[in-house]
């Protein structure tokens, strides 16, 4: 049987969990994910413990931080005077919000944490310093 290797085409069921056990992604439902081996399309960590990989063959590949989306960093978070958000923008912890950094960059960013005073936005992905494990089976090579 053909094994993977970088060109390749690969098309692949996968499901993404934390440790905790939380799915944080699945293909179940839809088509398999596609993408090129070696191209970047994919974090890292994922990419590596696919190689050699035959079609029908099923494994769990484990990413640490590195190898995925990085450490959380304390620098990413920025704490915003209440005041200077309008009253319609949602402030609710958990709240995924796009703002635009003095560069006319968009960034999106995650209301973390709200007091009386401010309201803390966090630009970190949001699975920055989580170990992702994700069980993946190899559907076909293009």
């Amino acid at each position: 049987m053909a094994q993977t290797k970088p060109g390749d085409t690969l098309h692949l069921h996968y499901k993404g969990t934390l440790d905790d056990g939380t799915v944080f992604d699945s293909s179940e439902g839809r088509d398999p994910l596609s993408f090129e081996l070696g191209s970047g399309q994919i974090i890292p960590g994922l990419e590596a413990g696919l190689k050699d990989m035959e079609v029908g063959e099923k494994r769990t590949v484990r990413v640490e931080p590195a190898e995925a989306y990085g450490e959380h960093q304390a620098d990413r978070v920025q704490a915003v005077d209440r005041a200077n958000i309008p009253d319609h923008i949602p402030t609710e912890p958990g709240t995924q919000l796009q703002v635009q950094t003095q560069d006319g960059q968009a960034v999106n960013v995650v209301v973390a944490e709200v007091t009386d005073d401010e309201v803390f936005l966090d630009a970190n992905h949001p699975l920055a310093g989580k170990a992702l494990n994700f069980d993946v089976e190899l559907v076909a090579i293009a």
